[in-house]
């Protein structure tokens, strides 16, 4: 199937994105979730490096651009509804803009209200970006 076939089955959503849930190919943790429009998956598919769609700056990024922490993506995924991606990547140094191998970094403590980091600081930001 040629990738034009592939777009041909995503269900975008009004705003002409997909949810991208990135996860680490050896370990299957979950290290991110962000949007990819037409043009990223595209990109993605084609590189074999992450792209993806920023809400905030209306513009396409490569995760890694800046920090140097890319992602070769391994494999992906498309749900049974065709409208989310689980792209299973090897990840270069750390996900989280802030430091973190993932972003899912902090866990909801219902009973005390509160929310505790279980990750582990890879880098500092402040030195990369």
């Amino acid at each position: 199937m040629k990738i034009e076939a592939l777009i041909k089955e995503i269900k975008f959503d009004e705003r002409g994105l997909i949810p991208a849930i990135i996860q680490d190919a050896e370990t299957k943790q979950v290290l991110m979730m962000a949007y990819m429009n037409r043009q990223a998956l595209i990109k993605t598919l084609e590189s074999g490096k992450t792209y993806f769609y920023s809400r905030s700056r209306k513009k396409l990024w490569l995760k890694g651009e800046t920090s140097g922490h890319i992602q070769s993506v391994r494999s992906i995924f498309l749900d049974c509804d065709a409208d989310t991606l689980l792209v299973q990547v090897k990840q270069v140094k750390a996900a989280c803009h802030t430091g973190y191998y993932t972003c899912f970094y902090r866990k909801m403590d219902a009973r005390e209200g509160s929310l505790k980091v279980v990750g582990k600081k890879i880098f500092d930001p402040k030195k990369v970006y």
